[in-house]
């Protein structure tokens, strides 16, 4: 007996890398309920990542490592958010920025420089900071310019 099987002929899509699972254990700025998150991405969809903040109702942010993206961003944290996350030196530090899309016409995109969310790599405990140079930033700091 003779099979027939069809053959896709179009580009498989990419697999999604698993879910990497960070606490947060002071909640995010008006969020305090929500300790646990998943950063989630698609590398077809990068720079943007999907910050999921787990719990009965799940809510998900769009966020960007900055590196790359904004260009002169540096980071200082103020030493006590540092000795709460156990970063040491910068390679422990993660730094990921909320995206907000406005609902205007036509949408614009703004990042906040000022507040990122910083995951110590090491030990995947994160925190929602204030940087200590937040003059020099906007936390509606335009992602795209014309």
């Amino acid at each position: 007996m003779l099979v027939a099987m069809k053959v896709s002929t179009e580009a498989a899509t990419p697999p999604e890398p698993p879910p990497q699972l960070i606490r947060l254990p002071q909640g995010l700025v008006g969020f305090p309920e929500h300790t646990g998150f998943e950063l989630l991405y698609n590398p077809e969809q990068l720079p943007f990542r999907w910050l999921r903040l787990l719990g009965a109702d799940p809510i998900d942010f769009v966020v960007i490592e900055p590196a790359g993206v904004i260009p002169d961003y540096e980071v200082e944290l103020f030493d006590e958010d540092a000795a709460f996350l156990g970063i040491k030196n910068a390679n422990d530090a993660l730094i990921l920025n909320i995206v907000a899309v406005s609902r205007t016409t036509p949408p614009t995109a703004t990042v906040n420089l000022v507040g990122p969310v910083v995951v110590n790599r090491r030990t995947g405990i994160a925190k929602q900071v204030v940087v200590a140079n937040h003059s020099r930033y906007s936390a509606r700091h335009p992602l795209v310019t014309s």
